[in-house]
């Protein structure tokens, strides 16, 4: 009888698990490059009651008795597809239709990357003007540099194209090239990526190496929308059959628990 209070109870902290991250789906609703993720499950133990029959033969049936002990939380998946593209009137927003991810290096040193194209022009300590994300960090081109505004050169002169080349416009109305464009990296396995705080990734064994998308001419190269955000792949009316799926799996555990209860009470009540 104590085996189904604890399995139930490994049914509670994982369904408990299940909603914490439905409710970080819909938290993030309105993040920018947000991706939705799923709770993977997986079956603890099983115990073997019974594999021989009751004959005197002792023969070995045919299907055994085993009975689970309970499950956990095995992984949290993000699924990564394309969000919808949300129209912006900034001209430093940027979404990228495809595969790929932004660079940005990190206060330490790091980098990281980064669906999300929410940038800005920042001032730097030397007084170059170079875009970076909103917590100042430099998003990188292709060589790993920063992308910065010429001198003399107004920000508000910078062009950039859908295959990611930035150019600028001088004062003559003609478009100069900066021989530079922004590094845009795609993994073999996103979902292996390690989630960070601010919209940030980091790489891990289980992602593989960032690949260049302009090195690497099996990738397909995404397009970069400028004047855009990629909105979240949150699907709010999903996560809320999720959750309430979620909710009643719980109850169901909780329910298991009381009733495992109500039998031990019954049992020692049999000595009265």
């Amino acid at each position: 009888m104590m085996r189904a209070l604890y399995t139930a109870a490994t049914g509670m902290i994982a369904e408990q698990t299940n909603v914490d991250t439905i409710a970080n789906n819909l938290a993030n609703v309105n993040t920018n490059g947000y991706k939705t993720e799923r709770t993977e499950f997986k079956s603890l133990l099983y115990q073997t009651l019974q594999t021989k029959t009751t004959t005197a033969n002792g023969e070995y049936k045919p299907v055994g008795a085993q009975v689970g002990l309970g499950t956990r939380v095995a992984a949290t998946t993000s699924m990564y597809t394309q969000g919808s593209l949300l129209d912006s009137e900034s001209p430093t927003d940027f979404a990228i239709d495809g595969n790929g991810f932004f660079a940005v290096r990190a206060e330490d040193g790091q980098t990281y990357y980064t669906r999300n194209g929410s940038f800005t022009w920042s001032k730097t300590a030397d007084g170059a003007t170079i875009l970076t994300d909103h917590e100042g960090c430099p998003v990188l081109d292709s060589e790993g540099g920063q992308i910065a505004v010429p001198e003399g050169i107004s920000s508000e002169s910078m062009i950039f194209g859908q295959d990611g080349s930035i150019s600028y416009r001088d004062t003559a109305g003609n478009t100069i090239p900066l021989n530079q464009s922004f590094g845009i990296y795609q993994f073999n396995n996103p979902a292996g990526l390690e989630k960070l705080s601010s919209s940030r990734l980091g790489v891990t064994a289980a992602s593989g190496n960032p690949m260049l998308e302009s090195a690497n001419q099996g990738l397909k190269a995404s397009k970069v929308c400028v004047g855009y955000l990629e909105g979240s792949n949150v699907q709010v009316a999903d996560e809320m059959v999720n959750m309430i799926a979620a909710q009643r799996a719980y109850e169901l555990n909780s329910k298991a628990i009381t009733t495992a209860d109500s039998m031990l009470e019954t049992a020692n009540n049999l000595k009265r």
